[in-house]
């Protein structure tokens, strides 16, 4: 067996681009993905700057910004009252949405679509001195020297390297969020509006002619009616005198169908995130709430930690744990900033408290 042969388990945005990444180190990539063809969980994604060190790394930074709108982000209040925190810039509101599902195709592609078992249901693995042997549903077996369980919030691969650590609800959280024609709405930028009963929403351009609403809650209490109505309900706290017809509009004409509707799930606290073979990245790791909108992107800055690591170090074992203090210490910071954003009282502590982060997040990202 070679030994530098890498298996990821998870074909979103994380695995893949982690994928692309190890190939250019010379490791011998296989991903497995359950899904029957190369998909997107979700409508669009939010991507930083520090997302495009790595994505520019692999020489495909230009056509992913080429797919995207770019966001300059303002917060309202539900009055539309524009809120920005004082000291902070346009660079520090400024990132790029994209649409999931092109975006994973792309980069399905610079893996080489030939890397990639679709229909692929890992049910766990067996970890020896050597090597991984990991088994698939089908009865099959695959060797490597490296396992990455890149495969999201409920995790396989983190099922068995840590038990116990299954994601947990966040308790009365809910987000709905959908994809629809662009309409008489003009605004380039971001539009979120922070409102009452801890309720914030709002739009973005995510193409030539798409845009993605979304809305959501903590503390939403139950949940009756259809899903547009759920998601109506709640953008009414968004809406006062006028304000934010436009997401009212949006989301009153989405089909039903169309409409995805999230309780959010967190990610608990892990003790360690590798062990000699095996290593989390991505949500799989450390999945957050959607409400600080940076979660694929720390995962994108995962797999550059994660690559230089392997660069730097021959010992397999030494890499590993030099990328887990890495991410794991940089995280601890994360895990506050969220909560901080999270319980924000109004439109105006939520701008400081996110600008606060977003800065935060640009100015110490890995320069690997």
């Amino acid at each position: 067996m070679s030994t530098n042969t890498t298996v990821i388990v998870g074909g979103g945005l994380v695995g893949l681009t982690a994928a692309a990444s190890l190939k250019l180190i010379g490791r011998d990539v296989i991903v497995l993905e359950q899904a029957p063809q190369v998909r997107a969980v979700g409508a669009g994604i939010g991507l930083w700057a520090n997302a495009f060190r790595e994505f520019d790394h692999l020489g495909i930074g230009s056509a992913i910004r080429d797919m995207g709108v770019e966001q300059n982000t303002w917060f309202f209040n539900p009055a539309g009252d524009p809120v920005r925190a004082p000291g902070y810039t346009d660079s520090d509101h400024q990132f790029l949405l994209v649409p999931r599902a092109e975006l994973n195709n792309l980069l399905a592609d610079t893996v080489g679509r030939d890397r990639i078992r679709l229909d692929a249901h890992v049910t766990g693995y067996t970890e020896t001195d050597s090597d991984v042997i990991v088994h698939l549903a089908n009865g099959e077996t695959l060797r490597t020297d490296l396992l990455i369980g890149a495969d999201g919030v409920y995790s396989h691969v983190r099922k068995q390297l840590i038990p116990g650590s299954d994601a947990v609800p966040h308790s009365g959280h809910y987000a709905w969020r959908a994809i629809v024609p662009t309409g008489s709405q003009d605004s380039e930028s971001t539009v979120l509006t922070v409102g009452g009963d801890r309720t914030r929403g709002g739009y973005a351009r995510i193409g030539r002619d798409r845009t993605v609403w979304m809305v959501n809650q903590f503390d939403a209490g139950p949940l009756t009616g259809t899903k547009r109505e759920r998601a109506l309900r709640r953008a009414r706290n968004l809406a006062e005198a006028g304000w934010n017809d436009d997401l009212l509009s949006m989301i009153a004409e989405t089909p039903e169908e169309s409409i995805l509707e999230n309780q959010v799930t967190l990610v608990p606290e892990l003790p360690h995130w590798t062990s000699a073979r095996v290593a989390l990245i991505g949500d799989a790791a450390h999945g957050l709430s959607p409400h600080i909108a940076s979660g694929g992107t720390l995962g994108i800055e995962d797999v550059g930690v994660l690559r230089s690591s392997l660069s730097a170090e021959a010992d397999l074992e030494k890499a590993l744990t030099t990328y887990e203090h890495a991410r794991s210490a940089r995280f601890e910071t994360v895990r506050e900033h969220s909560a901080a954003i999270e319980h924000a009282a109004d439109a105006a502590e939520f701008a400081q408290r996110y600008a606060a982060f977003s800065h935060w997040m640009l100015t110490t990202a890995p320069t690997t």
